[in-house]
């Protein structure tokens, strides 16, 4: 892109500029002197003029400001004038101005409206005085158009009198009271503290306007619908009785904007349409989008702009909605901000989100041609809590109510349900969430009956650890723990590969959640910990949120696993209290994590030592318990006293670790069913395994890796390229001359044997 050239008469206008400042011995050139040389020039009056300004009083008054409040040099002082930076910045604005419109030459219009743009400037005061916006130059440089037609066009006359040629509010916006009239709009089920404040707030004199903040999906719209049926319905105070809600569409504004001005010259045609409307309110959804919109590259006007005055005033009342993230850059353009009164609309409880389900099921009902059970509804609301995350109630349990009805509307009439139950509910859960339909559909009291089974089929020698977590959880999902508590803290301590971490990863899998695990070595220092809850305002990362709180907020039905917390940062003792406290956490940017669905399980090793001298098999916890005085002077009583139970893992006795051979060993049969291949393990190889396989300072992690090298690998070579590669067979695990030996039966042999 070639930079426009500047034109003579702007050329000459520059020269006078210098000419002057130079005979009344001023040391800068200002703009006060650049726009007192260019009113003298044909284009720059024609600009001016058609923008309705005084170009006698504008004479008068620059010349006036020239000579009482610019220094003069002393007499006989020669020194040629400078350009001040304000001069230099409004030339370069004026130059990417025309750049920007891929003009040839710059004019004196892209000056002026650079001119308009330069804050503290004496000229610009005594333009704006005379009522001059850049706006008003850019529709004339644009369009041709001048203030007075433009105010005509905003306020959809003709040049012939007062005929709307096209209504701004027809073009632009969306009757929501007409709607509701037409029964249109959903109805707004409860919310009736947030909408009495709304409705509080839009009867004040100044700053009338309320400012829906929510996560997407709480029923910020919903809020602004439910208002217009209550004016309609006449439910409202008698000043909003003949209020219109006016939906503006920000899409609608902007299309078809191909020149400057354009975008702003309809903002303004809405803003003094409805300013001649007394009972109007404005609604604009995700009201943020005003910040920035319509703004050339660089420049500062923008719609909101446009709608402070207005607002200032208390003339227009104007209801925005915008979501947590996104209210901070409203925020920064502090102007903007004031003016609106902020109210929370927070994600509704599962009981509420039931009550809005009742209320809206009969619109599904009818639009699907189905019935939706009590059960249905219910179940709705959930699982898409426990199992649809990163969104937010109602919105998810509405969107599962009506994918179910779509579904049996798209099948067949002889395979179509007319009335869905919590069947149905489950399966369209599964399929959005993209989890099992069995970990949806699993009886969750039928669980909690058989957890204690469950875990013991996997956890071997550890009953009073296992009995603490499952009291605990029965507790919580009976109700009967404080509310505003996770379901469990526990602190496992003991020695190492005694299953500790393994009793978190079988919780999970039994009570159908997720597993949330953080290796506490990676936060040892104290600049790591705060990656957890997302690194504070001014550091790398500060935009991409805490990996705890992120994560429990994806996985609100979690058990979180703070492997090995010894090696953790003491400052992270500080930022679990709260969670143990209040099960909360807020991270880097004010968000807060929900940890009352959460189990939380903290392993350590302190106490190991102190326990390889105790006798072997699980004991009871004892007041006097010397391996528990390195817990105590590891973690500080308040950390300690928040916890709801510190659970002692023991070494493990010899009859325990044959249970953990048997369980490896039986998983290993399992995947060799495929291969053909059985597996028999006789009593001396099971006790040599027993005895190889665990070690006092490394407990029964050395087994896998034992059964790896004795049993896999041998095996594997045999199912690839030895005996059992073709047909599979049979497989005796013996001890001989004290090694263990594998012993291969083909699957022939075997079925000869058979026959014989």
């Amino acid at each position: 892109m070639s930079t426009p050239t500047i034109p003579e008469s702007l050329r000459q206008s520059m020269t006078d500029a210098l000419k002057d400042a130079r005979q009344r011995r001023h040391e800068y050139i200002t703009l006060e002197h650049l726009l007192l040389a260019m009113i003298r020039e044909e284009q720059t009056r024609t600009i001016l003029q058609a923008c309705g300004v005084d170009l006698k009083k504008l004479k008068r008054d620059l010349e006036t400001y020239l000579e009482k409040n610019l220094e003069q040099l002393p007499r006989g002082k020669q020194v040629e004038p400078e350009q001040t930076i304000g001069v230099s910045r409004v030339l370069s604005l004026a130059l990417w101005h025309a750049q920007n419109a891929q003009q040839k030459q710059m004019e004196s219009g892209d000056v002026l409206a650079a001119l308009l743009e330069e804050p503290e400037s004496h000229a610009r005061y005594l333009l704006e005085q005379q009522g001059i916006t850049r706006l008003d130059i850019l529709n004339y440089i644009s369009h041709g158009i001048g203030k007075e037609e433009a105010e005509k066009q905003a306020a959809g006359e003709t040049e012939e009198g007062d005929k709307p040629a096209r209504d701004p509010l027809g073009a632009y916006t969306t009757d929501l009271v007409a709607l509701a009239a037409a029964g249109k709009l959903d109805p707004l089920i409860g919310r009736d503290a947030e909408l009495e404040r709304t409705v509080q707030v839009l009867c004040r004199r100044l700053k009338n306007n309320p400012l829906f903040v929510g996560d997407p999906g709480v029923g910020k719209t919903a809020m602004a619908h439910g208002l217009a049926l209550r004016i309609h319905a006449g439910q409202v105070p008698d000043l909003l009785k003949a209020a219109r809600i006016y939906a503006l569409d920000m899409g609608l504004l902007l299309a078809g904007t191909k020149y400057r001005g354009q975008f702003e010259e309809r903002v303004k045609g809405v803003l003094k349409t409805l300013e001649k409307k007394p009972h109007s309110i404005l609604f604009i959804d995700e009201i943020h989008t005003l910040v920035g919109a319509g703004a050339v590259s660089g420049g500062s006007v923008d719609a909101s702009s446009l709608l402070k005055p207005a607002l200032a005033s208390g003339e227009l009342r104007c209801i925005g909605s915008t979501t947590h993230e996104e209210f901070k850059t409203l925020e920064r353009d502090r102007g903007l901000a004031r003016r609106f009164q902020k109210i929370d609309i927070l994600e509704p409880s599962v009981e509420e989100t039931v009550q809005i389900l009742t209320g809206l099921k009969g619109h599904f009902e009818s639009h699907h041609g189905i019935t939706y059970t009590d059960e249905a509804i219910r179940a709705a609301a959930e699982l898409s809590a426990k199992h649809i995350n990163e969104r937010f109630l109602p919105d998810k349990a509405i969107d599962v109510l009506d994918e179910a009805g779509a579904r049996q509307r798209i099948r067949p009439d002889a395979e179509r349900k007319q009335v869905l139950d919590r069947r149905d509910i489950e399966a369209v859960v599964a399929a959005m969430a993209k989890i099992p339909a069995e970990t949806v559909s699993g009886n969750e009291r039928q669980r909690l009956e058989s957890l204690d089974a469950s875990l013991r089929q996997h956890i071997f020698g550890q009953d009073s650890a296992i009995e603490s977590i499952v009291s605990a959880i029965r507790l919580s999902r009976a109700g009967l723990r404080l509310p505003n508590k996770p379901v469990g803290s526990f602190l496992f301590f003991g020695p190492t590969g005694v299953g500790k971490t393994e009793l978190a990863r079988v919780l999970s899998r039994a009570l159908g959640n997720e597993l949330l695990r953080f290796d506490m070595s990676e936060y040892s220092e104290k600049h790591t910990v705060s990656r957890l809850i997302g690194a504070p305002p001014g550091y790398v990362g500060f935009d991409q949120g805490g990996l705890l709180t992120d994560a429990v907020r994806r996985q609100p039905y979690s058990v979180v696993l703070l492997d090995e917390i010894e090696k953790a940062h003491p400052d992270l003792f500080n930022i679990l209290l709260q969670v143990m406290d209040h099960a909360t956490l807020t991270d880097n940017t004010g968000r807060k994590a929900d940890f009352r669905n959460v189990v939380l399980i903290m392993t350590t090793n302190a106490g190991a030592r102190e326990l390889t001298s105790t006798p072997i098999g699980f004991r009871a916890e004892q007041s006097g318990d010397p391996a528990k005085k390195p817990i105590e002077r590891l973690f500080n009583p308040e950390f300690r006293n928040r916890l709801d139970a510190i659970v002692r893992f023991d070494t493990l006795s010899i009859q325990t670790i044959k249970q953990i051979v048997d369980k490896q060993i039986d998983e290993l049969r399992a995947s060799l069913v495929s291969k053909h291949v059985t597996l028999e393990l006789t009593p001396a190889a099971r006790d040599w395994l027993a005895e190889h396989g665990y070690d006092k300072d490394f407990g029964a992690r050395p087994m896998s890796r034992l059964i790896d090298d004795q049993i896999r690998k041998p095996l594997a070579g045999a199912i690839l390229f030895g005996e059992l590669a073709d047909s599979g067979g049979k497989t005796v695990i013996d001890i001989v001359n004290g090694k263990l030996e594998l012993n291969h039966t083909v699957a022939t042999e075997l079925h000869g044997n058979t026959q014989k």
